[in-house]
């Protein structure tokens, strides 16, 4: 066989070679999460912000929030403590306490943005018999947008491979074993997505500091419906959509601040909102508890209110 035709073999033996290096170092900072009756998933070892190692999941698989299974990547068995969770973003944050991670367990390495085109791997250990990958491409990263459960997310990654039984909470990773993602079956009611890091260390920064994600909160019911294009040339707006205030509940932060049945909501805080996605939008946690300029249409004439923002429960 002639050099050139043993080069193509010799390609696919070092990506193979690649690959195994990349699930064994991804490996090291992976762990199985018992705390459902029937299939056991998987958990990534976090370092937060503050230094503490804690272990990152995904939020449907915790079925019970007490007597909490860890098994580390060299078999010993641990329990865990539920910090917080937030199943907008399908995300846990558990606490190991009273043990020694010892060498073999890492926190996760980080890579940086996944890309369309990227080969990447999903890892799991959903049981005793070490990590398991599947391999596949990544063909999607979409957003900001917001989850189904109405979540805030800087990016959500679809990658063309497969999520055995087990494998939501453990990483996406890329070539290197960093990771870039942490996979989910249900995030998007989808086969196969991942919340990328920005989003892991900051939703793992507020359970650690609040037990949960703060949303802000109005208190109203709205529904779209259209401008007449006249109406919005008189109030000096460009949008044909505005959200119709059709419910407002009693003491809420919207009842307070002013805001009325029949409103035409058009802007708050200076950005116009045509639907209940970005009407949410303008309600991060950082608006909860201060004033929101909110702008409505009132009889055909523009009117402004403003609202201290609550805090939905």
């Amino acid at each position: 066989m002639t050099a050139a035709a043993q080069q193509p073999a010799s390609g696919l033996s070092g990506l193979s070679d690649e690959l195994a290096n990349a699930v064994e170092r991804a490996g090291r900072s992976i762990v199985t999460v018992s705390a459902r009756p029937r299939q056991s998933a998987s958990g990534i070892l976090w370092r937060t912000s503050q230094g503490e190692t804690i272990v990152l999941t995904a939020d449907h698989v915790i079925e019970r929030e007490d007597e909490i299974g860890i098994t580390l990547p060299d078999g010993r068995e641990a329990k865990a403590q539920l910090i917080g969770r937030d199943p907008s973003t399908d995300l846990a944050a558990l606490r190991l306490s009273g043990i020694d991670m010892g060498t073999t367990a890492l926190p996760a390495e980080l890579g940086g943005t996944a890309k369309v085109g990227n080969l990447v791997l999903a890892v799991g250990r959903p049981g005793p018999s070490g990590p398991r990958a599947s391999m596949g491409i990544v063909s999607l990263v979409e957003g900001p947008r917001r989850s189904w459960q109405g979540g805030e997310i800087e990016s959500i990654i679809h990658a063309d491979l497969t999520l055995y039984p087990g494998f939501s909470g453990g990483p996406l990773v890329d070539l290197a074993g960093r990771v870039v993602g942490m996979n989910s079956s249900h995030l998007m009611r989808m086969a196969s997505t991942a919340l990328p890091v920005t989003t892991l260390g900051r939703v793992a920064d507020s359970l650690l500091t609040h037990g949960r994600i703060r949303r802000g909160y109005l208190g109203v019911g709205t529904q779209p419906v259209a401008l007449p294009a006249a109406l919005a040339q008189k109030a000096g707006i460009t949008q044909d959509v505005a959200l119709l205030v059709a419910s407002i509940e009693q003491g809420s932060p919207a009842d307070k601040g002013g805001v009325l049945i029949g409103d035409l909501i058009v802007a708050l805080g200076g950005q116009p909102v045509t639907d209940a996605t970005s009407l949410r939008g303008q309600l991060g946690p950082d608006r909860v508890g201060k004033p929101l300029a909110v702008k409505v249409l009132r009889g055909g004439e523009p009117a402004e209110v403003t609202v201290t923002v609550g805090e939905r429960e």
